[in-house]
């Protein structure tokens, strides 16, 4: 497992650009240590598509054209990032020996969902 992971609590990125892909590149890491069986197959698939997809997500809210596009496209990375919570306690239910690394991954995803919800919402209020 990745530094990143095991260091969570110890150092926080905050540049969301940063923050995402290391996001992204853990679950890709994590899925890669997950057993290949017919109940975790769908459910890897499912949660590196949602997880990687805040990311790219927000690299196109930072060129968001518009106000608009950009209100959309972090609501996109908060939905993302939803779903990604869904399925890691999917995951965890599936692979009850790695519910550490999946309550860690939790967390961080936890963390981006509010602070895009706070986006969303200041965004909206007109603040930016």
């Amino acid at each position: 497992m990745s530094n990143q992971i095991q260091n969570s609590n110890v150092k926080k990125v905050y540049d969301l650009v940063e923050r995402t892909a290391n996001f992204g590149e853990n679950i890709i890491e994590f899925a890669r240590i997950l057993p290949m069986t017919p109940i975790n197959k769908p459910l890897i698939s499912q949660v590196v598509r949602s997880a990687t997809s805040i990311g790219a997500n927000y690299m196109e809210a930072d060129a968001a054209e518009s106000r608009k596009d950009f209100q959309h496209k972090i609501g996109l990375c908060k939905k993302e990032a939803k779903e990604t919570m869904h399925w890691l306690r999917m995951v965890a239910k599936a692979n009850a020996e790695q519910s550490d690394i999946c309550r860690k991954l939790y967390r961080e995803v936890h963390e981006l969902t509010l602070i895009f919800s706070t986006i969303v919402r200041n965004s909206k209020q007109g603040k930016q």
